[in-house]
């Protein structure tokens, strides 16, 4: 069995739930996993593994918009941070004699990867956008073209890349493999139905959307807004996996931000999504773009009082399609998994005895 250092993206949450469900079944198959990330990816895999900190990039969201000047300045305050992560990741490779890495958008593990030659394996969403083949809302060929320039660099040159989507698409590489979304067990488990309010969630407090939803005639209840109690027809919430969890099986909607691990669980559940992409973060956009285009739900760029409200009269379009989506557990990519492990590690054995002979 192999000694795998984890690198999981610490920015949100979804990276952290679906690298959970993945290391788990790497230490069920006898693996030494060693896992390392930063921010909440840190917090949230700390409560089942043992996690190293290390520097992570982070965003700066005000008012549901990243905002790129405060992200540059924040990251380049801590440049310094990193050059120590990456030191102390090369400690780590030698004092656990790391055998292959694997990668969740984290720079930093497939950069000592490509320093200490051992395989590398990508498990994200994000090269949906670079290795498969796509079409792109139109306006943003500058921003996707950004993006696919972040992407490239953040995990150049893996060995192999499972590349999670939502919908099907033909990849570009024959080392890019698709599978659905990677769902955490408790979504797996859910027994959905369809209530009589809409779910919200916000990464950021974002206090125009709230005061557009007080004007439509509907319950919803709401998480990411900063404050708890009633408040005319929206209930807010403080943060809870178990109370979200349950909400969003019991929702009849979601009215959301367009982060993948909440749109494929939404969909997972079949519950129709209204998108509302984090601005300045093409990533979002590109799933509430895909959402509207396959007819799971709806995206505009620019939302009313009277969009929301057709999106709620449609509801019952958008769930006769959602009917169709293809759910599927995460078998089929664990499986492949464990066959490239066992494909790459008698080669990584041959480097390894090459440099020591």
């Amino acid at each position: 069995m192999a000694n795998i250092l984890y690198g999981v993206n610490g920015e949100g949450s979804g990276h952290s739930t679906r690298a959970k469900e993945v290391i788990l079944h790497l230490q069920r198959q006898g693996h030494s996993v060693h896992v390392v990330s930063f921010d909440r990816g840190l917090r949230n895999l700390s409560e089942s593994f043992a996690v190293t900190e290390i520097f992570g990039l982070r965003c700066a969201y005000v008012n549901n918009r990243v905002r790129y000047r405060h992200t540059l300045a924040k990251n380049l305050l801590k440049a310094p941070r990193a050059a120590r992560s990456l030191k102390q990741l090369a400690r780590l490779v030698e004092e656990k004699k790391i055998e292959l890495v694997i990668t969740d958008f984290e720079p930093l593990t497939a950069h000592v990867a490509h320093r200490k030659r051992l395989p590398l394996i990508a498990i994200d969403n994000q090269h949906a956008i670079t290795n498969t083949r796509v079409s792109l809302p139109r306006g943003y060929g500058r921003d996707a073209a950004a993006v696919k320039l972040v992407t490239r660099m953040m995990t150049p040159r893996a060995d192999a890349y499972l590349v999670l989507s939502f919908f099907p698409a033909p990849v570009k590489r024959r080392n890019t493999f698709l599978f659905p979304p990677i769902l955490r067990q408790e979504v797996l488990a859910a027994m959905p139905h369809s209530g009589d309010y809409a779910l919200v969630y916000v990464t950021s407090p974002a206090r125009d959307l709230a005061a557009l939803l007080k004007q439509v005639r509907y319950k919803f209840i709401a998480y990411g807004f900063g404050c708890e109690g009633q408040n005319g027809n929206i209930l807010f919430k403080k943060p809870g996996m178990e109370s979200f969890l349950h909400d969003l099986a019991g929702c009849g909607a979601v009215i959301a931000n367009a982060g993948f691990s909440l749109v494929s669980e939404a969909l997972h559940l079949g519950k129709p999504y209204l998108a509302v992409p984090v601005q300045n973060q093409f990533e979002q956009t590109f799933n509430a773009y895909y959402v509207g285009k396959i007819g799971y739900g709806a995206f505009w760029e620019k939302l009313s009082k009277e969009k929301v409200e057709s999106f709620l009269f449609n509801l019952p379009l958008y769930a006769e399609k959602l009917e169709t989506y293809p759910r599927a557990g995460n078998q089929a990519l664990l499986a492949k998994l464990d066959e490239l492990i066992a494909a790459l590690l008698p080669r990584q054995t041959k480097i390894a005895g090459a440099a020591d002979a």
